[in-house]
């Protein structure tokens, strides 16, 4: 299957197939909007079944990350403990995206140090 991999030089680190510039964002926003895998692989020629599924795969693991959208628009945003921990001094580092009213933490070190 075709990895998802992150950098912070391709689509602003936004995790993407790799070998790509298709972000895991983009195939979820296509298939939640009713576009089916024929016409996403039709638009999308380097793209292939097997990293749908890896996408859809990563976007589940990342889901079971017990990282959670933190209200509805408007409301004031917190950050998450798991976020707080992988910025604090003491802890070891980690890669942080901040997306929209999720925060995602990944192996690596924190996005922007």
């Amino acid at each position: 299957m075709a990895p998802i991999e992150s950098d912070p030089n391709v689509m602003m680190g936004k995790p993407v197939v790799a070998g790509t510039r298709i972000t895991v964002e983009l195939i979820l926003e296509r298939l939640a909007g009713g576009e089916s895998v024929d016409q996403l692989l039709e638009a999308h020629p380097r793209l292939t079944r097997e990293a749908i599924q890896e996408a859809l795969s990563f976007a589940a693991r990342v889901l079971k990350a017990d990282v959670y959208p933190l209200g509805p628009a408007g409301a004031k945003r917190r950050t998450s403990s798991l976020t707080r921990a992988s910025t604090s001094p003491s802890s070891s580092p980690k890669r942080t995206f901040n997306r929209s009213a999720f925060a995602i933490t990944i192996m690596g070190e924190r996005a922007g140090a």
